[in-house]
């Protein structure tokens, strides 16, 4: 009788740090009691990476998460984002920086990404000033977004990346060669919109199976789918977020992975 795979990987390291492999996105974060509460909950609950960026919420998820989590646990990764729609200039981007450092009240930024490429600054310029921050010890390490594999290694031509973020999900899948080329070079690939998915009766059979939500199996699909992988589902709920991250626990086998995708 074959040996049963191995179990997946339920943690990935980024920025130094290890972390569970589903984290958090906060693009409706906004400053409140209540909110503060919620992320103090969710890193006690197990999560690790929180990500955010200079626009979201008008800046008030950053200030939210700087507020609640200053200084932010050892384990707890905290990215951010800033060049976004037609933002990527230097004096731009280095002023985005110094806010998102107040905002989130680091002296280091764990994990900062190029939000996305500026079609009025070449890429390598943009980088350059990342790049430097990096140098300086105000970013930990960098990463890009929205971005296809040629821009990926015109990137690594300029500073080592860490993360891509795109657009991915079992329905949005125009990115498949991406999500292998960060895998073969050891980049964390992290899928925005992880939970957009269908209906059909191969996710409410394998659901059911699992005793589990379709929106759990859409994140245990994308595990399965790379070690690379590190989906961000966004929440303003506990409820929620623990029911996310209990979908680490959830093991597709490879017929399962094929019936969905």
């Amino acid at each position: 009788m074959p040996s049963p795979p191995p179990p997946r990987s339920r943690t990935i390291t980024v920025a130094g740090k290890e972390v569970a492999r589903i984290g958090l996105g906060t693009n409706r974060l906004t400053s409140t009691p209540a909110n503060s509460d919620f992320l103090r909950e969710a890193v006690e609950a197990g999560l690790g990476l929180i990500d955010t960026a200079h626009v979201y919420t008008g800046g008030e998820s950053e200030r939210a998460i700087g507020a609640a989590l200053s200084p932010p646990p050892a384990h707890v990764v905290v990215a951010t984002k800033g060049g976004y729609s037609g933002r990527g200039s230097p004096d731009e981007l280095r002023a985005q920086i110094e806010q998102s450092r107040a905002s989130l009240r680091t002296e280091a930024i764990d994990l900062y990404y190029l939000h996305r490429v500026d079609p009025e600054t070449p890429l390598e310029t943009s980088l350059g000033v990342i790049a430097e921050e990096r140098e300086a010890g105000r970013i930990r390490e960098v990463g890009i977004s929205a971005v296809s594999i040629e821009q990926i290694e015109a990137a690594r031509r300029v500073v080592p990346i860490a993360a891509v973020q795109n657009h991915y999900n079992l329905e949005e899948r125009g990115d498949e060669d991406v999500v292998d080329h960060c895998e073969r070079n050891g980049i964390v690939f992290v899928p925005y919109y992880p939970l957009h998915v269908g209906r059909s009766p191969a996710m409410s059979e394998i659901a059911e199976r699992h005793g589990a939500t379709p929106s759990q199996i859409a994140l245990a699909w994308l595990l399965h789918r790379s070690p690379a992988m590190l989906p961000i589902p966004g929440t303003l709920s506990l409820e929620h977020l623990r029911e996310n991250l209990a979908a680490l626990e959830i093991e597709l086998s490879d017929a399962e992975f094929e019936a969905l995708g």
